[in-house]
This record gives C-alpha cells, sequence and structure tokens, in this order.
C-alpha cells in the first residue's frame, strides 16, 4: 500500500493518507460504461462519474440521492446552493451536476434552425418542455413569432409559486411589442405534472385573445406543459 499525497477540496491543504493503488470503485464504473454503454448504470453511478469520480464521489452520489428520497428528478430541480447542503458535495460539484442537467436540457430542446417555425403543439413543447417540465414552480412564458410564425425570441413574463403565477397582460404584450411580434403562444407548466387547464387558466387565456386583437396581436395558443403528456387550448377547442 502507497502513501500518496492529495489535496482537501475543503482547505486546500496537502495531508498524508493511506490509499490503495488498486482499481478504485469508479474505475470500475469506468469499466462497465466502456463495456456496456453508460445508459446501464445507475443514477448513483452516473452522478459519481460526473462529479469526477474518486471513490468519494460515490459515497456523495449516495448521499445526494438519499437526501432527495431517491428522486432523480428532485435533484435535477435543486438549486446549486440546496446540493452544496448535502454533505460531500461542495461548489465544484453542484456546479458539475447543474451543468449536465442544463446540457441534457439542451440538447432535448435542440434545433437546427436559429427561428423555427411554430406552427403546433410540438414545435412549442419541443423547445421549451426540456427546460420548464420539472420546474418547481409555476413560471410563465410568451413566445414571439413574426409574420410569418417563425420564432423571434421567448421571454419569461412571470415566475410565480408551488401553484400559480400572477400574470398581467400587460406583461405578456409588452415583449410582443418591442420584438414587433405579429402572433404569440403563451406557455406555462404546472408543476404539479398534470397539465389539465383550471378555469383561472381558461378565463386568462380569454382575456389574453380580447388584448391581443386590441393590440394588434393574434394569441395563436396557449400550451400548459406538464411532465409526460401537454395540453393545447387550440386543439382542445377551449380558444
Amino acid at each position: 500500500m502507497d502513501v500518496k499525497k492529495i489535496t482537501s477540496t475543503k482547505t486546500g491543504n496537502s495531508v498524508e493518507v493511506n490509499k490503495p493503488t488498486g482499481p478504485s470503485e469508479t474505475s470500475t464504473i469506468e469499466t462497465r460504461a466502456l463495456g456496456n454503454g453508460a445508459e446501464n448504470l445507475t443514477n448513483q453511478e452516473l452522478l459519481a462519474v460526473i462529479m469526477s469520480g474518486e471513490k468519494e464521489a460515490t459515497t456523495a452520489a449516495a448521499n445526494l440521492l438519499n437526501t432527495f428520497d431517491g428522486n432523480i428528478v428532485f435533484v435535477v430541480t435543486a438549486t446549486i446552493e440546496q446540493l452544496m447542503q448535502v454533505e460531500g458535495i461542495g461548489s465544484t460539484e453542484a456546479c458539475q451536476i447543474k451543468a449536465a442537467f442544463e446540457l441534457t436540457k439542451r440538447i432535448n430542446a435542440y434545433c437546427e434552425e436559429e427561428h423555427p417555425k411554430i406552427t403546433s403543439k410540438d414545435d412549442v413543447t419541443k423547445l421549451l418542455a426540456p427546460h420548464m417540465m420539472f420546474l418547481p414552480q409555476e413560471e410563465f412564458k410568451v413566445v414571439l413569432l413574426d409574420s410569418k410564425q417563425k420564432l423571434i425570441r421567448f421571454a419569461t413574463v412571470s415566475v410565480g409559486s408551488l401553484d400559480k403565477a400572477l400574470v398581467e397582460p400587460r406583461d405578456v404584450f409588452r415583449p410582443a411589442i418591442a420584438s414587433g411580434a405579429a402572433s404569440v403562444v403563451i406557455v406555462h407548466n404546472h408543476p404539479s405534472g398534470d397539465p389539465k387547464p383550471s378555469e383561472q387558466d381558461i378565463l386568462l387565456t380569454r382575456e389574453l385573445i380580447v388584448c391581443g386583437k386590441i393590440l394588434g396581436v393574434e394569441v395563436l395558443d396557449h400550451v400548459i406543459i406538464g411532465v409526460s403528456n401537454h395540453v393545447s387550448f387550440r386543439e382542445s377547442k377551449l380558444m
């Protein structure tokens, strides 16, 4: 058994420790990934690999899952500050985890065109569902479209609580007017995962349609993002 010098991630001080020179637990994980593919690793093993990989990372990954009741979705939606409350998770590990999940969301929302044409619920959910489906609070966005229904940009209108976000028509149409949008699609999520529209959702949509007509900005649809499915007001004949 060799004596190796390692650096503490907490203090930066060098300390002498006895460390086996044999295969580490993480090298075994990497061997499995190389042989069978990363898709065959457990959530704990994947988190350990993301966090660089020493044996301590495997313990930290176990602590992380235990803290969040074994639910990887809770890990995904946790803030960096919340992750750092877990034993073994420092700022570096927390940032690595959040960066990995952010890349996943961007890959799922990837579109070759910078300004794709938006003509259906599927077009909207392709771009926004990966970013909104697991949000812990209700959030409203407006999709701004030009006269050919091509995407100009997205704008966040309101971020609310666990079950509602306060939305004012002026907040919805302000970015539309500033961007010269010809039409918009309203999008919001239900943190419960159930995208069924509430009566308040229906009333708000009707109010926004009326305001849009006055301002000359057409409201094409209102899409509610759930976890396993999503609802389009237009497809559901709610507008």
